[in-house]
């Protein structure tokens, strides 16, 4: 097909990958924009196309989840197609290589492994990587993840191999613990000063405790700050704009007058 044809939409996967394929090949060998781009200037624009995954994930909105998914699409072949270009490995590649991994790390369903639970498939997943080569359990841990998101794979990978309380209860006693610690960072007469570096370790430690308090409850810590962060942002833009429509400035009211717009907002 010529460069400058727009191949037709795929009516299966591998077709439509296909096109996907030959529109990167084109752009990437006639747009100037596209002809200048890195693995490492596309870097910052793959985190924020995955941050805008993210949130539409979280809005639960299909239609943006759609589109977004195909923007981290386009980046995945975007990278492979600059590799391609030096020799370094091509999509083919990539793709047999997933393949070749998914079926190695799954050996209870290609192989004659017997699992219980997804508990064993996680310690077997884990156990399988050492084999692989890593040194530690925690070596495939991102360093330059964002730091909440970091415990809580570092807490998974720890029980992965067996290196985990035995019920909630405990997990509690323990953020109660680190609580109480805190606290007393605190608890010191007018005239001494509070050790900043000590109270934020402390601070560390209780963070960390409820994260993992967070995993033996099922719930994902970071999608809980998030939506927390957002219904925060609605029900202060809620106070903003009745503040507004009464001709007033929020650094002009009171804590009283605007304690009166937020709880109407909790109510909405």
């Amino acid at each position: 097909m010529p460069a400058n044809v727009i191949p037709p939409a795929g009516i299966n996967p591998a077709d439509s990958f296909e096109r996907l394929l030959t529109i990167m090949d084109t752009l990437r060998e006639q747009c100037p924009w596209d002809k200048k781009q890195t693995m490492e200037t596309l870097r910052h624009l793959t985190i924020e196309e995955t941050y805008e995954l993210s949130d539409s994930i979280l809005e639960g909105d299909m239609a943006e989840i759609k589109k977004e998914l195909g923007d981290i699409m386009l980046h995945l072949v975007f990278y492979t197609r600059i590799a391609s270009e030096n020799n370094h490995f091509n999509i083919v590649d990539v793709l047999n290589g997933i393949c070749d991994k998914l079926i190695h790390r799954h050996p209870h369903i290609y192989s004659d492994v017997q699992v219980e639970d997804e508990n064993d498939v996680k310690r077997n997943w884990e156990q399988l990587k050492l084999k692989e080569g890593n040194k530690s359990v925690l070596g495939g841990v991102p360093v330059s993840l964002p730091a909440l998101v970091k415990s809580s794979r570092i807490q998974e990978k720890a029980r992965g191999v067996g290196f985990d309380w035995e019920n909630k209860e405990q997990v509690w006693e323990k953020v109660e613990e680190e609580l109480r610690e805190f606290k007393e960072e605190f608890n010191t007469s007018a005239h001494t000063p509070v050790d900043k570096e000590k109270a934020e370790s402390e601070f560390g430690d209780l963070l960390f405790s409820l994260i993992n308090y967070a995993r033996f409850i099922d719930i994902n810590p970071e999608d809980a700050l998030e939506k927390t962060n957002k219904k925060f942002i609605k029900r202060f833009q809620y106070l903003e704009g009745q503040a507004k429509n009464l001709g007033k400035n929020l650094k002009d009211m009171t804590l009283a007058e605007m304690d009166i717009f937020w709880n109407e907002a909790k109510k909405l």
